[in-house]
This record gives structure tokens, C-alpha cells and sequence, in this order.
């Protein structure tokens, strides 16, 4: 069995693909799958594309084709807790699609015929997974200077998933208004969480905060991914695998 790993930006990770030994590449629905061994564990690392869809049918594809008996997403956020700042790291406790709107068959949020809105996340792994967070955090590479960011921190929340890009302040209000206490926004994990809950394998969700999703979002966004989330991602992961 392996560990599957995936992120929605070619950057979040590509260097984790860089540090597997003997990789195998597989191609498989416009998809390359790399299979090999990082960090002492039999692997699939693989760039799921942005979105919901993108992300779910690479997810199906990792359980059904790859075989993998756990999932690990990695990528970028945008902050809905104005305590959060840009470097700072989310692990979802739980994750919610905050576009899924039903009703009035269902209530909003609620996932037709699965009667539940709220995936929550493994107890046990999100502590873990926090863990090696904060031991990443507490020596941050070089690159955090160059993007003001200063003793970034690691928190355990709720995640909002849906297919929009947030990036203005009233859009953002609206959703936190709906959803209480979330920590972060972003385009993939709900949709992933959906996946492993009815596959019964367990996921977890490494956010790196990339901006506040509002009008602020950083202008080299690319610089941004390259060189703050693709080593958070590498750093995070390896601490997460190694302390096992």
C-alpha cells in the first residue's frame, strides 16, 4: 500500500516529486502519476489541477487505480481568520463545500444522499500533522524574509472548498457568515474529503496561507508558490512521514 499525495499547482508539488527515490511516472486521464519512495514510505505524488472536479477524479483515481490507503493534500489558501497571516498553516479539523447549495431538497451545505455537510478530519492525524507543522515553522527556510513573513504559525481549523477563486472582501464576509470559525478558503479539499469518506480512506490537508482572499492576494502569486508553499509542502510532508 502507499501514501497518496496531491496538490492543485504543478509548483505545490513538484518538489516533493524532486526528493522521491527511483520515481516511476504513469500516465493516466491527462494526469502524471509518480510512484516511489519519499521519505522511507512507497508513495504517488501527483498535480491534480485546480478545482473540485480536477481534484476529485484524481483523488478516485489514487484509491481505485493506485492503490493508495491514505491521501495527503498540500497546497495554497487563502486566509478567513484575520488572525492568520501570509506563511501561517492550516490543517483542516473539518471540511465543507461552501458552493453546495441543494436546496430546497436539501438543506444548504448538505451533500445530497450522504446526509452530511461537514467531512471532519482524523483527530489523531491532524495532531500529528500539526506537529510537524509547527517543527517546520520554528526554522523556516530563507525564502520567508523575502515575503515579510515573520514566526509563522500552524493552527488546527475548519476548511471552506468551492470552485471560485476568493478574492474580494464582501464575497469572503458572505461565506464566513455562513460558516462560523473557518480558518481558510480554498478550491479542492472538500471535494477530496467527500472522495475519501465514501472510499472509508483518511485524508489530510496541509493549507500554507497564501493571502487574506480578498483584494490584497499577493501580484507574483507564481513567485509565491515557487518559493514559499513548494518548501513548506516538502518540509511539512517530511516532518508529517518521518514521525510516524
Amino acid at each position: 500500500m502507499a501514501i497518496g499525495i496531491m496538490g492543485a499547482m504543478q509548483e505545490e508539488v513538484g518538489g516533493l516529486i524532486a526528493a522521491m527515490e527511483q520515481p516511476r511516472a504513469s500516465e493516466h486521464g491527462g494526469r502524471t502519476y509518480w510512484r516511489g519512495t519519499l521519505f522511507g514510505h512507497e508513495a504517488v505524488v501527483v498535480f491534480s489541477r485546480w478545482g473540485k472536479v480536477a481534484a476529485a477524479t484524481t483523488a478516485t483515481h489514487l484509491v481505485v487505480a493506485e492503490g493508495v490507503d491514505e491521501l495527503i493534500f498540500t497546497g495554497v489558501a487563502g486566509a478567513a481568520d484575520p488572525a492568520l497571516r501570509v506563511g501561517d498553516v492550516v490543517i483542516a479539523s473539518s471540511l465543507v463545500q461552501h458552493d453546495m447549495n441543494a436546496e430546497p431538497l436539501f438543506p444548504r451545505h448538505e451533500i445530497p444522499l450522504l446526509g452530511i455537510s461537514e467531512f471532519p478530519g482524523d483527530p489523531d492525524r491532524t495532531r500529528r500533522a500539526l506537529e510537524a507543522a509547527n517543527r517546520f515553522l520554528a526554522h523556516p527556510p530563507p525564502a520567508a524574509a523575502r515575503f515579510g513573513i515573520e514566526a509563522p504559525v500552524a493552527i488546527a481549523g475548519p476548511v471552506a472548498s468551492g470552485d471560485r477563486f476568493i478574492a474580494g472582501k464582501a464575497e469572503l464576509a458572505e461565506i464566513c457568515a455562513r460558516l462560523r470559525g473557518l480558518a481558510c478558503v480554498e478550491m479542492e479539499g472538500a471535494a477530496v474529503a467527500q472522495v475519501c469518506h465514501e472510499y472509508g480512506v483518511p485524508l489530510t490537508v496541509i493549507r500554507t496561507i497564501s493571502d487574506a482572499a480578498d483584494e490584497g492576494a499577493p501580484l507574483d502569486f507564481a513567485r509565491f508558490v515557487r518559493e514559499v508553499a513548494e518548501p513548506w509542502s516538502v518540509g511539512i510532508v517530511r516532518e508529517f512521514l518521518t514521525h510516524r
